[in-house]
């Protein structure tokens, strides 16, 4: 049985990387600090968060930005800043837009969940839906990516913060994935709100830095990216109650040693990535791509790499398993941050270095 295992991680690091299809890349906007997350308006317009504490609205045709006000105080140290973005499931009746940022609760930071509404260039009706109970003096490791599911839930990630054994602590945020009601309440079927050991808003955990997460509404699958030390980024399935591992098991080593972290790389009762990066491409963004506009890329997982500054197009095979992999967007030469899905099926990307690109197929004849 070990040396089934065995077998199946070493194809989790050896998967065939697949020829990359032409793509054309279109500068947006330049400038913007890190563009962290990013929202397409119903009008043509993207909102974008800054993590140094800024959102701006790019208008997708003339290529203005407009710099929108009303944010709260945000602590913006190492890592921490304003985080992700993402429009109500039923914004054109709420108009909630939600956001995840930093908070200073008496010097220390806590990765926080808030809405608001947009009145012309104002941010108005700001509301903190939770404050995580995962502050601490480090700024690093905050997760901060959301998602909505199709049945008004919510799902915020959080990072352990730097301190490993958050991520086996259910009495704690940090290290989890957390589910919540689009007003902030717990949901009565959450896998712990029955447990007076857990915190009721934990849907996941094991986790060490989870910076991509996004709920495919057709499969009801939600997938998660995080990263790893030195090696070890994942790609997971994740469900309810589950326990993904970190800091038991893991396929990185240490910083300052080649000595691997925990006890190995698997554990009964922990559940296994769908793939693993080793050497770590430090893992961002992700999505399920579920338009037509690119060939063959339906139901592909395409994950940003910050470190190694290329955008993942992952092939699932039946089982969804990653079958193979291809590599795009080398040319960019950014660390990617941020990918988000246009109705037209168009990608826009966003960079380290304050791009914003769209990314669409290449037309014949010009590769």
């Amino acid at each position: 049985m070990k040396f089934i295992i065995s077998v199946v991680a070493l194809l989790m690091f050896y998967q065939p990387i697949a020829s990359a299809q032409a793509v054309t890349t279109e500068t947006l906007a330049t400038g913007l600090g890190v563009p962290w997350g990013m929202a397409i308006m119903p009008d043509n317009t993207l909102l974008i968060t800054q993590r140094d504490g800024q959102l701006s609205q790019l208008d997708l045709k003339s290529g203005s930005l407009t710099s929108i006000t009303g944010l709260p105080a945000i602590k913006v140290s190492g890592q921490g800043g304003l985080f992700d973005i993402a429009l109500s499931p039923d914004y054109a009746n709420s108009q909630w837009i939600y956001f995840s940022y930093s908070k200073d609760i008496s010097g220390q930071a806590a990765t926080t969940l808030a809405r608001a509404k947009l009145a012309g260039n104002t941010l108005i009706e700001w509301q903190d839906l939770l404050i995580t109970q995962s502050r601490s003096d480090t700024n690093y490791h905050f997760g901060g990516r959301i998602t909505f599911d199709n049945h008004n839930h919510i799902f915020l990630s959080v990072g352990e913060r730097g301190f490993r054994p958050n991520a086996q602590d259910l009495s704690n945020h940090a290290g989890s994935i957390l589910r919540l009601n689009l007003d902030g309440t717990v949901p009565a079927d959450n896998p712990f709100v029955n447990d007076k050991n857990a915190l009721p808003e934990i849907w996941s955990y094991g986790h060490r830095n989870p910076q991509g997460l996004f709920f495919n509404k057709i499969t009801q699958q939600l997938w998660e990216a995080e990263h790893g030390p030195r090696g070890g980024d994942e790609i997971n399935l994740i469900e309810a109650g589950k326990n993904y591992g970190w800091p038991i098991i893991s396929y990185g080593i240490e910083y300052y040693t080649p000595r691997p972290v925990g006890e190995g790389t698997e554990k009964e009762g922990m559940e296994q990535p769908i793939k693993v990066y080793i050497p770590s491409i430090a893992t961002s963004s992700l999505i399920q791509y579920m338009g037509n506009a690119f060939t063959g890329w339906h139901d592909n997982l395409l994950v940003g790499a910050l470190k190694l500054q290329h955008l993942n197009r992952i092939v699932l095979d039946e089982h969804n398993q990653a079958s193979s992999e291809t590599r795009l967007l080398r040319n960019v030469e950014g660390r990617i941050r941020n990918i988000i899905e246009s109705p037209e099926g168009y990608l826009y990307i966003s960079t380290d270095d304050g791009r914003i690109l769209k990314i669409s197929p290449a037309l014949a004849g010009s590769e």
